[in-house]
């Protein structure tokens, strides 16, 4: 993906002594911002603090910011953030030179910049993408597609849907795995543009179809469906809710991958999935976030 500069964007930046704390931070903001709108990235510094960095495409009303930061982290944290202005591209080329490399089993999630460094037995996926989520850097997103690996290790389901697919990341990863179609869908209009486009730079736009679409109301899911394999990266109100349709588009004893999860959150997903049919297989949990894989009955 290349990125349009525009004359400036506002950077907002702020620590937290405590990662889960940080973690919930970063979840909330993320919940609030259109992804397009919002780069947010969070690194571990000196002595366990969290340096958190927000760039907005808009100038964010700031009374907001900081009562979502004082809502999840304190008054404190909230009366630390500092806000300034910087032109787009230095932050994007800030955030991509931090985005080293990141493994999880056979696959590489990287940008252009080190595309060499993929070792020949691993299949790299190349994003190039300011935003910590998406781009395998987020637990979320690394705990994805480990679960996908352990999956696609034991299975070669015929029908994969990455539901609330952001940068394609998941759907790229099936494809080039599977060298099968995947159906890929997200609400956010750019962000099924932005899907394709990974999708063709990764040599599986052929494979990948992109659809715009909410939930489940879209005609694509019952012609491509029902899927042997399901991976929603989300966040868990959303999950619980569509528990019941998700389970209806599964094929007999198909797979789902469902993150963007606080561990808190874990249980009450697994319970509405449980209720939907479905059976816990294993839960993992990566830098403060949880990922479920469940089966079908």
């Amino acid at each position: 993906m290349t990125s349009q500069p525009t004359p400036a964007a506002t950077q907002a930046t702020f620590a937290i002594g405590d990662e889960h704390v940080a973690s919930r931070v970063v979840d909330i903001i993320t919940e609030s911002y259109p992804s397009h709108d919002l780069a947010i990235a969070a690194f571990e510094g000196p002595g366990g603090r969290w340096d958190i960095t927000m760039h907005f495409a808009e100038p964010p009303d700031r009374d907001v910011i900081h009562a979502l930061v004082t809502e999840t982290a304190g008054d404190a944290a909230a009366k630390s953030i500092v806000f300034s202005t910087v032109e787009t591209k230095d932050w994007v080329k800030a955030s991509l030179a931090d985005l080293v490399p990141v493994s999880a089993g056979r696959y590489v999630v990287h940008g252009s910049h080190d595309r060499e460094r993929v070792p020949p037995n691993k299949i790299g996926i190349e994003i190039e993408a300011a935003l910590a989520f998406g781009t395998g850097h987020h637990g979320t997103t690394r705990g994805c597609l480990l679960l996908l690996d352990m999956v696609l290790n034991r299975r070669t389901p015929r029908r994969v849907l990455d539901l609330g697919s952001g940068t394609g990341v998941l759907a790229i990863a099936a494809a080039r795995t599977l060298r099968r179609p995947v159906l890929a869908s997200d609400i956010d209009p750019k962000s099924v543009l932005v899907g394709r486009e990974n999708a063709k730079l990764n040599g599986v736009g052929n494979l990948v179809n992109v659809v715009h679409a909410t939930g489940f109301q879209s005609p694509h899911f019952a012609v491509h469906g029902p899927f042997g394999l399901v991976l929603a990266n989300i966040l868990a109100n959303p999950l619980r809710k569509l528990a019941p349709q998700l389970a209806a588009h599964l094929a007999p004893g198909g797979f789902v991958i469902l993150s963007g999860l606080l561990p808190h959150q874990a249980n009450s997903v697994v319970a509405a999935y449980r209720g939907a049919g479905l059976r816990l297989i294993k839960r993992i949990q990566i830098e403060g976030w949880s990922s479920l894989l469940m089966q079908r009955r």
